[in-house]
């Protein structure tokens, strides 16, 4: 054999190998379709080959589905591009008049920038400030500027008996440890009362603790808050056989904020006569501090452990970019959000819905492939995809997916943002073949009783598309 005839025969094994190969990977997908959980469901998926610019396999791709919190894909991705890395969410202390000896002879403004990870140490940092300018007192009012955003603590088709989780607070552009508190019950000798302790420290909220130590007939422990009466006293009952810690939200968040921040100036020395909420004349005042939360901190947490609160923010934050107003609403956060679709994207936004920044709400419906368009921007535009692909969850070491497709081909190999809400699980990201080729992939797990089934069936996915 010549060389030319080997250099044909070598090609057209490549070319026969490469065909098998595809489409004993389409079958292989194309079997899972059998797979039990899809007798009483539906799923639709896709999958891109981001290597050599190919679609390699698609399955009712085009459906809409609820994206559940996917959809923190959507509004990384987008965020990343409009916003840029370096945008900062930024929460500031103002101060109009003249500070004279130890007196205010003016306002102190707080103004909220909706900060979604500004934490006890950050308050106590804005305490800080105000007591290394030497103020003492405050002659006039200290006054919280929650003027960014309208006043609705929801997003739309929110669920309103979700009210008093940590994963859905009363949104606000003044959050106190995501508008939460940590509450911890440690039992101590049978039928005593146990011991609470809630963090932040706050007299804003009471305790009620009816609860009894070591004691099965007292009946399932339950941690929780007057939450129909919009009220904040956090009940304790039953039985504390073990360290127990539960987080609740507070209504509502800017109060919470307010009250506390008095609470600690008081603490130092600081005495406040009187506080309101008004809107900041910021071209007659002084800044005094500004604390800043690069959008770094807030796109990790938002994908890794897939923090509603650090999604909306960013939603928010794209809709002040985009109207440079106050009172902007989530109906803003969705024109921004239509129109990154339409302009880079090439997408028609009628035909699909963007209801707010996290997936929580019932309203979101989208497809697989738009979800997958949003993973191809982000790779092919690097200062948009470096600090994406950087905060999403490893298969099998962290996030939503640190207990996920251990031991198998997927483990390390997968980056993906998980959704999971009643009746709907998901999973959007990128896979890395045994070829070295990257894959883009969606898959969207519609009406599905059981959860773990729908995640199961990912997995097996995201291995195929690794071996």
């Amino acid at each position: 054999m010549n060389d030319v005839m080997r250099y044909l025969f070598a090609v057209c094994m490549c070319f026969c190998f490469g065909s098998l190969k595809a489409q004993t990977m389409a079958e292989r997908l194309d079997a899972l379709l059998n797979e039990e959980v899809l007798k009483t469901s539906e799923v639709g998926v896709t999958v891109f080959d981001l290597t050599t610019g190919e679609s390699l396999y698609r399955y009712q791709d085009e459906k809409l589905y609820r994206p559940a919190s996917t959809e923190k894909v959507i509004t990384s991705v987008t965020a990343l591009a409009r916003l840029g890395e370096d945008y900062t969410m930024n929460t500031r202390l103002c101060h109009s008049g003249w500070i004279e000896n130890d007196t205010l002879k003016g306002n102190l403004y707080l103004i909220g920038g909706f900060d979604p990870e500004l934490m006890e140490e950050h308050l106590d940092s804005l305490v800080e400030a105000v007591v290394q300018s030497g103020i003492r007192y405050i002659a006039d009012t200290l006054v919280a500027d929650v003027s960014m955003m309208d006043s609705v603590y929801w997003g739309p088709g929110w669920s309103w008996d979700d009210a008093p989780y940590s994963f859905q607070p009363y949104l606000s552009p003044l959050m106190l440890n995501r508008g939460c508190v940590e509450v911890t019950v440690v039992p101590t000798l049978p039928d005593s009362l146990p011991v609470v302790e809630c963090t932040p420290v706050s007299n804003y909220y009471q305790i009620r603790n009816e609860a009894v130590s070591r004691n099965p007939q007292a009946g399932k422990l339950k941690i929780t808050r007057n939450w129909m009466e919009n009220g904040n006293v956090i009940s304790i009952s039953g039985n504390v056989s073990k360290k127990t810690t539960t987080t609740l939200s507070v209504y509502p968040s800017q109060d919470f904020f307010l009250y506390t921040l008095v609470e600690r100036l008081k603490q130092k020395g600081v005495e406040v006569c009187r506080q309101t909420y008004s809107v900041c004349p910021v071209d007659s005042v002084q800044t005094l501090f500004t604390l800043r939360r690069p959008i770094r901190e807030v796109l990790k947490q938002a994908l890794k452990e897939s923090d509603n609160l650090c999604a909306e923010s960013m939603f928010y934050h794209l809709a002040l970019q985009d109207t440079l107003q106050h009172g902007i609403t989530a109906e803003n956060g969705t024109e921004a959000v239509y129109a990154f679709m339409k302009e880079a994207l090439g997408f028609n936004p009628e035909h699909y819905k963007i209801a707010d920044g996290s997936g929580v709400s019932l309203y979101n419906y989208v497809s697989p492939r738009l979800l997958l368009e949003y993973l191809k921007y982000a790779y092919y535009h690097r200062e948009v995809f470096l600090p994406f692909y950087e905060s999403l969850p490893i298969a099998g070491i962290d996030g939503t997916l640190k207990y996920r497709m251990k031991k198998t081909s997927a483990y390390r190999n997968v980056r993906a943002k998980t959704g999971s809400v009643t009746g709907v699980s998901s999973l959007a990201g990128y896979a890395k073949a045994a070829n070295g080729h990257q894959l883009a992939f969606v898959i969207i797990n519609q009406n599905v009783m059981k959860l773990r089934k729908a995640r199961d069936f990912q997995d097996k996915i995201c291995m195929i598309l690794c071996q």
